[in-house]
């Protein structure tokens, strides 16, 4: 594809996320699909430009008000390469040649907007410190609160690309073997500074280049993920319950700490996302997991296997405020249910679960999100209105971590302290 005919899938992408109501890599996805003869060089292009455009997004959509210009593919698009990529308004018009597969030549709107922003930096006096710093106004304030001094470097670290981590199999492969097959690819890879399975791969290859995530030897796990699955200290022969599993990625870490031995068992309210995890199952070679779809946090399986498991771990829906780098979008397309109704249902989720732990058991509660009172508030309420659970520090869990960061009792990771998403986990255990 010539530079204009990425910039034109580039723009139909934009429109298509602009007009429908689902996440932009589920959009991405299916788009490519439908145009297979779209080769994975020029898929991988436009997919990176449109990602970076999107960690741009408030800022693009502020100025296009700002000027009083539609918001269209075309305008964002216009936008980004002159404030993001710094072309000229003579190198923006010549991509907008109207060309076979090129996009059409600019309208006089358009022609209008580019001679409006000429002259003008990214940066605005009238920008609201928020939409400066990418961050939408119903967190800035929590965050600035959690973050503080640093919250410009939490924010900045967000709008980076996240990085491939990679977890080794332990049934199949080990990290150092895995490693040593990764680099014979020509990939600048190394050992995650925490998770003793994670691999970090600096550069962006083609995943499907890699036959050890084919083979089930390797998976795509952010190390935060993996530590959280990590702080459960699985052990073989025990009895195991993730309550919200989701694609499956922390019940495979909880299946290799407990080698192949015990039983796992896997529920979601999302039956087709387990009919999916099971295929990631088999091809691990893990036996150890059966799946179970939920109708509510309050199944009446719950109470049929009430305190009859060793560890349960409930990584909880949230926000995602950790994950933006890597969905970018979320940040500003409401999409799924908010803050008023995630708290609840995570409270109900959690009081639910833990009626599951067995007495000496332990209940590990998680989310991919920043915010305190979907995190630290959240397990404070549970522990005040359930006396026989108390807190255990994280810093104790260390029989597959060496060592963690110290974020105190519980465990928070933030991209820019941890180069992980941001993740929160807490331990707690039923007393006898």
């Amino acid at each position: 594809m010539t530079p204009s005919a990425r910039l034109s899938a580039l723009i139909e992408l934009l429109d298509i996320i602009e007009n429908t109501a689902r996440p932009a890599d589920a959009l991405v996805s299916a788009y490519f699909r439908q145009r297979r003869y779209i080769g994975s060089k020029d898929r991988g292009a436009v997919s990176q430009e449109l990602y970076a455009l999107l960690r741009h997004y408030g800022r693009l959509t502020w100025w296009l008000n700002y000027l009083k210009a539609e918001r269209t593919g075309r305008n964002l698009a216009i936008a980004y390469l002159f404030f993001v990529i710094k072309q000229s308004r003579s190198e923006i018009e010549a991509q907008f040649n109207g060309s076979k597969y090129a996009p059409a030549a600019l309208e006089a709107p358009e022609n209008k907007l580019l001679r409006d922003l000429k002259g003008h930096t990214f940066s605005h006096p009238q920008m609201p410190p928020s939409l400066a710093n990418e961050c939408p106004e119903w967190a800035y304030d929590t965050l600035k609160q959690r973050f503080s001094k640093t919250l410009e470097r939490e924010l900045a670290a967000m709008l980076q690309p996240a990085p491939l981590d990679l977890r080794a199999n332990p049934l199949n492969i080990t990290r150092d073997e895995a490693l040593e097959q990764l680099k014979k690819l020509d990939l600048v890879v190394k050992p995650t500074s925490y998770s003793p399975y994670g691999l970090r791969v600096m550069n962006r290859p083609a995943l499907g280049s890699i036959a050890l995530l084919k083979n089930g030897s390797l998976e795509i796990q952010d190390e935060g993920s993996q530590l959280v699955a990590l702080l459960c200290e699985a052990k073989p022969g025990e009895r195991i319950v993730d309550f919200c599993a989701g694609a499956g990625g922390k019940t495979l870490t909880l299946a290799a700490c407990m080698e192949n031995k015990g039983r796992i068992t896997a529920c979601d309210v999302l039956a087709n996302r387990l009919k999916r995890a099971e295929e990631r199952f088999r091809k691990a070679g893990f036996h150890n997991i059966e799946t179970h779809a939920l109708e509510s946090e309050r199944s009446p399986w719950v109470k049929r296997h009430k305190e009859s498991f060793d560890r349960v771990l409930v990584d909880a829906p949230c926000s995602g405020t950790g994950t933006w780098r890597r969905n970018p979008d979320a940040r500003w397309r409401n999409l799924g249910p908010g803050l008023d109704i995630l708290v609840p249902l995570q409270g109900s989720i959690l009081q639910s679960a833990s009626r599951l732990v067995k007495k000496g058991g332990r209940l590990v509660y998680a989310t991919c999100s920043l915010l305190p009172d979907e995190n630290e508030q959240q397990v404070q309420k549970f522990l005040d209105n359930n006396p026989d659970f108390k807190l255990v520090p994280v810093q104790s869990c260390t029989s597959f971590i060496a060592s963690l960061p110290d974020t105190g009792d519980m465990m928070l990771l933030s991209p820019a302290q941890h180069g992980s998403d941001g993740f929160f986990a807490a331990v707690m255990q039923r007393q006898t």
